[in-house]
């Protein structure tokens, strides 16, 4: 009897073991489990929704009609033009003013704090309400004409009709604007990386000879390298994807961009019976485009490289 209680006790012992360390083994994808369910509902859903849309007609059945449809359409050249446009000069701006204003700030000279708090504000306004904001400032009556009449620089009755420019133009205005808002963000990621960076690794660089910008080059961007590559990526996938902004100041089709041409699709023209097949269809040109740079993007950075070292 003694010998058959010992095994019994020796068993529940182990079995209270073994649910201990499957307990402890499983709070990681516990705590994962309601971002994983969130995902699931609000990301993967209507992905698989959208491949699906594009893939198929009114009827339900297999078809690549859709992506005729976009490629011919007459936006989709300039709307993937202008896209490239923004990617290209909004990401170099933003990323060359962040840097400058993270290395200014990250000098810790006196009001740095403040200054890093007025920097912020662009970044805490939400879109719509700085695109409300900005077109009440480029109206003929808006309080940019206001503000130069009064600085001095608009001669009484003159004034500058902002959005009745060139395409070019728009394309410059919206780039600035936009940079104006995002600058703040790519800033607080560059700081924090300026920040991690070992004082001692600088003043050595310093000790021998080295100037500000020797090493800055040398020393700071090298080790700075990885938080770029976050910043860059980050904003590449998010300036592909412009289109607010766009919307509120030139309304749809003026200056069309690949996003923008989703919903007009969706939202504007929604009655029409391709408007579906178009806006899914776009859904996935956009998709492909993202990955396609992000992918191009790690590649020339050397991120993949240093992942296998």
């Amino acid at each position: 009897m003694a010998s058959i209680s010992s095994n019994v006790t020796g068993k529940g012992v182990w079995n209270k073991k073994m649910w201990k360390r499957i307990g402890a083994q499983a709070v990681p994808y516990l705590l994962v489990m309601p971002v994983v369910l969130y995902y699931a509902a609000f990301w993967l859903r209507p992905v698989i929704t959208s491949v699906l849309g594009g893939l198929t007609d009114a009827s339900g059945n297999f078809t690549l009609q859709n992506f005729a449809m976009v490629f011919n359409e007459r936006s989709f050249m300039p709307a993937l033009g202008n896209t490239a446009i923004i990617v290209i000069f909004s990401v170099t701006l933003e990323f060359l003013g962040a840097l400058f204003l993270a290395l200014l700030i990250n000098r810790n000279f006196a009001g740095s704090g403040l200054f890093l708090f007025l920097a912020m504000i662009p970044m805490a306004l939400p879109a719509a309400a700085a695109g409300a904001m900005w077109i009440t400032g480029l109206t003929a009556h808006g309080w940019i004409n206001s503000l130069l009449h009064y600085l001095g620089f608009l001669a009484e009755g003159k004034k500058i009709y902002w959005l009745a420019g060139s395409d070019l133009a728009m394309l410059a205005l919206i780039i600035l604007v936009d940079a104006w808002q995002v600058i703040p963000s790519v800033m607080i990621i560059l700081l924090a990386g300026l920040q991690n960076i070992p004082t001692e690794m600088q003043e050595a660089g310093y000790v021998f000879g080295g100037r500000y910008l020797t090493v800055l080059r040398q020393i700071t961007m090298p080790l700075l390298k990885p938080t770029i590559q976050t910043a860059v990526i980050l904003r590449l996938i998010s300036a592909i994807q412009i289109w607010l902004i766009v919307v509120l100041l030139l309304g749809f089709s003026r200056l069309p961009v690949l996003v923008e041409r989703i919903v007009f699709y969706f939202k504007e023209v929604r009655g029409l019976e391709i408007s579906y097949g178009m806006a899914s269809g776009y859904t996935i040109v956009v998709s492909a485009i993202v990955s396609l740079a992000a992918l191009a993007y790690l590649q020339v950075s050397g991120a993949f490289k240093r992942d296998r070292e």
